[in-house]
């Protein structure tokens, strides 16, 4: 299957445009840590799901990625709860998150 045809993949590249959207908006002081810390993690969680795809022994890459969907959660509630982010928002994200996280759970499983 071709990795633009994942689920997993759509789900993380939804994501990712959803955290450049919000990022933007952080002030100064977070845009250029956390932010980038935020985009960059899932830039390469998406080259992992990528990475993947195109292997037969996936399971370490995949516990990898799922390593990184943590990073973000926690990266994402950090800017929550330094009111960067609206509650709103903020459940919306983690809906996308959680997403992707059960996706690659049960990728894992396979």
């Amino acid at each position: 299957m071709n990795y633009n045809d994942l689920p997993v993949y759509k789900a993380t590249y939804d994501l990712l445009l959803e955290i450049f959207r919000f990022t933007k908006n952080f002030n100064k002081e977070y845009k250029f840590t956390v932010g980038e810390s935020i985009k960059n993690e899932t830039l390469e969680l998406i080259t992992l799901i990528y990475r993947a795809n195109s292997k037969r022994d996936r399971k370490n890459i995949i516990r990898e990625a799922r390593e990184k969907i943590e990073v973000i959660r926690l990266f994402i509630r950090l800017m929550k709860d330094l009111q960067q982010i609206s509650i709103k928002r903020f459940v919306q994200v983690n809906i996308q998150v959680e997403n992707v996280s059960k996706q690659l759970t049960g990728w894992q499983k396979n």
